[in-house]
């Protein structure tokens, strides 16, 4: 499946912009893990960019959540990693996460949510106006951004990054579609 190919299915599904630019983020920063580690840039932006597919459906009953757009992914087509990954970057249904892939996207989903909100506190309200250590500061203020997953965001632990490392590699993800995020 190609991008645009996945942007119209996308849109068909998610009308939130807001929520669409959440999903444009965690695709570039999961684009940027694969080249990081190796892997598949295409499979991997598929990934970020669906994972919430099912959000407006769900977001009222947290545990339908991925499981849904799980199932709609896998009626797309989209590779069993993909879809696996998907359903599993819900900490609500337990499952494990195996792979890689796994991994990246459930400590990429918060991640982005806690960089917006850094840069939206600036004057500015700009991405260029934040950089790790600030965002590492506001990390560890558990009052700033509470909807950031501290305990997933850290968990980039599990794919051998520091938070330093997580953060600097996200960031410049973000960074690169700063006009597309309003950022």
């Amino acid at each position: 499946m190609t991008r645009e190919e996945a942007l119209t299915e996308l849109k068909k599904h998610v009308k939130n912009k807001n929520l669409l630019k959440h999903m444009y983020a965690c695709e570039a920063v999961m684009r940027r893990l694969a080249r990081h580690f190796g892997q598949d840039e295409e499979k991997w932006g598929l990934a970020g960019l669906l994972h919430d597919i099912d959000y407006d459906e769900t977001k009222d009953d947290p545990v339908r959540h991925s499981i849904v757009g799980a199932e709609i992914l896998e009626q797309m087509g989209l590779p069993e990693d993909v879809v696996y990954a998907v359903k599993v970057h819900n900490e609500a249904h337990g499952l494990p996460r195996n792979s890689l892939l796994d991994k990246a996207l459930h400590a990429t989903d918060p991640v982005t949510g806690l960089i917006v909100a850094g840069a939206l506190i600036k004057p500015e309200k700009k991405l260029d106006a934040i950089d790790v250590p600030f965002l590492i500061n506001r990390f560890n203020e558990k009052s700033f951004a509470r909807g950031a997953n501290r305990e997933q965001i850290a968990s980039c632990s599990e794919l051998g990054l520091t938070l330093e490392e997580f953060f600097g590699l996200a960031l410049e993800a973000m960074l690169a579609i700063r006009d597309e995020l309003g950022l």
